[in-house]
């Protein structure tokens, strides 16, 4: 062999790439120390083998279109693909390949370098899960961030409408609604402060247990009168099923009130009209359980994983049937492991219900530090002034918003303004009114249920004229984004109020839009 040579073969040896020839058969004639190295054969065992040995069954069909580009003179450029070692192992390879010729300049083989890229391939696949898990961590904390912006301004908005409605001119039948409206309003803002408070105590670290011993049938007993009334008032029954045995472990009666209130006010939620929710305790070797299960909506097998994750819903659209901030379940996960248990839930899917079950073990608690006093939000003095308020006499509205509380008295103050007031629960209760009144304003809430206040205006915005395809429109909701606010205008509402909003505004842009005739050619059809 010449010096030339043998430095050749040197430098093919010394390689980290596999360095491969093959004639236009596809049969190995060299392969080097790397190739060795790579695919876990030696060149004993490969040169006189088809260089499809080291192909997938799924990739068979990748040589013979080599082949052929090699016998036309073509190149072929950091092909990347799999082959298999000897192990059965895959690996991820970049292939180059050039034809090589004779004396005659006749193709007669090809010259193959394959490079290791499976390290590269981990840190591309690491990269793009990085970043959509970041992605998916933004637009969860978006969700968040608007439900929770609804979930506050939704209340408020009904506690300063009612409270400027009888400061303004109060009737007798008006107080004792608006004081229950308020009632209403201001309890479910409680419940989502303290829900926020008790979620930032357990990122803290700074959830406390006053810990005394605790008979569990008591508890539950406390949590079932806590939420009776919410499951007489949609028709839902109510079922225990207690272990006549005294139960009791050492652990914080306010916090597994916590626990037992949070999973039936979920079932209660989610259980539709006529529908069952039974809690059972009961002893289970050294373990006590709890298992609230419903004839509710179900949870889907795909969001299963996810139920016990804070901020998360299964249903974070405006189109949502169901309130809340996606925290309690997070909360009764955590208390549950405070108390040294766990929590767990099954369904068999949408439609057939769920099971939360509670395990708590029976032996000693440790004692934790002294339990922190659970305050209760208090507003302040009220510092409405009396407005001048614009004239709407004569102007007719359609108003429409799932909450019948915030439609109800929404209502009362634009009929005292002298406007004549139509109502609608739903979007397609609100198409079917335009059908037989024609009103000169819409006023519509965003979130709703089934179809929101942006698939309604666009609905209505393909009507015609006649029909009212044109009617000024105003949205009154509690996504309050910039990006909401674009997303209604651009729907084809021509204002956007957020809630709670003073109704000095609300007049003012009902009798600016109500009193416009609409310009342009006829719109929808």
């Amino acid at each position: 062999m010449s010096s030339a040579s043998s430095l050749l073969a040197a430098i093919v040896d010394s390689s980290d790439d596999a360095i491969i020839s093959k004639d236009l058969n596809g049969i190995v004639t060299s392969w080097n120390k790397a190739a060795e190295r790579i695919f876990g054969y030696t060149a004993g065992e490969m040169i006189g083998k088809p260089i499809t040995v080291l192909f997938p069954p799924d990739r068979q069909n990748e040589e013979p279109a080599i082949l052929d580009r090699l016998r036309r003179g073509e190149r072929v450029d950091h092909f990347e693909t799999v082959r298999v070692r000897r192990n059965g192992e895959t690996v991820n390879v970049s292939l180059t390949i050039s034809p090589v010729k004779d004396e005659q300049g006749r193709i007669v083989g090809a010259s193959k370098i394959a490079r290791d890229i499976s390290e590269k391939k981990t840190w591309e696949a690491a990269l793009v899960a990085s970043s959509q898990e970041a992605e998916r961590h933004s637009r969860i904390k978006d969700e968040f961030l608007a439900t929770l912006s609804h979930e506050l301004r939704t209340p408020l908005q009904s506690i300063l409408s009612w409270i400027q409605l009888l400061k303004d001119d109060p009737q007798p039948s008006d107080i004792s609604e608006g004081v229950a409206v308020i009632e209403r309003s201001a309890l479910a803002q409680s419940r989502i402060v303290e829900d926020l408070l008790d979620m930032n105590r357990i990122l803290s670290g700074k959830v406390r247990l006053e810990v005394q011993a605790v008979s569990l049938a008591a508890v539950i007993e406390q949590a079932l009168a806590t939420v009776k009334l919410a499951a007489e008032a949609k028709g839902v029954r109510l079922e225990s099923v207690l272990d006549p045995l005294p139960l009791s472990i050492n652990g914080d009666p306010a916090r597994l009130q916590q626990i037992f209130w949070n999973l039936l006010s979920n079932a209660i939620k989610f259980t539709p009209r006529d529908g069952k929710v039974q809690i059972t305790l009961q002893r289970v070797n050294s373990h006590v359980e709890i298992i609230v299960c419903d004839t509710g909506i179900g949870i889907s097998h795909e969001f299963l994983p996810f139920v016990f994750d804070r901020f998360r819903q299964a249903d974070a659209t405006t189109t949502r049937k169901h309130g809340g901030l996606g925290l309690g379940l997070a909360i009764v996960k955590h208390l549950a492991e405070l108390h040294g248990g766990s929590v767990k839930v099954r369904s068999q899917g949408p439609g057939k219900g769920a099971a939360f079950t509670v395990l708590l073990p029976m032996p000693i608690v440790q004692t934790g530090e002294v339990a922190e006093t659970r305050r209760h939000p208090s507003g302040g003095a009220s510092s409405f002034e009396p407005l001048d308020r614009p004239n709407i006499s004569g102007i007719s509205i359609l108003l429409v918003d799932d909450e019948i509380d915030s439609r109800t008295v929404l209502a009362h103050l634009l009929t005292r303004a002298g406007a004549k007031v139509f109502m609608a629960g739903s979007a397609p209760s609100a198409l079917e009114a335009l059908q037989r009144e024609m009103p000169d304003v819409l006023i519509s809430d965003v979130g709703m249920p089934g179809m929101d206040g942006v698939e309604l205006i666009r609905a209505v915005r393909r009507l015609s004229a006649s029909h009212g395809g044109r009617i000024p429109a105003i949205a009154l909701t509690a996504y309050s984004r910039k990006e909401d606010r674009i997303k209604a205008i651009s729907a084809g509402f021509q204002a956007h109020i957020a809630k709670p909003a003073d109704i000095v505004e609300i007049l003012t842009m009902v009798s600016s839009l109500g009193r416009k005739q609409p310009a342009g050619p006829d719109g929808g059809g």
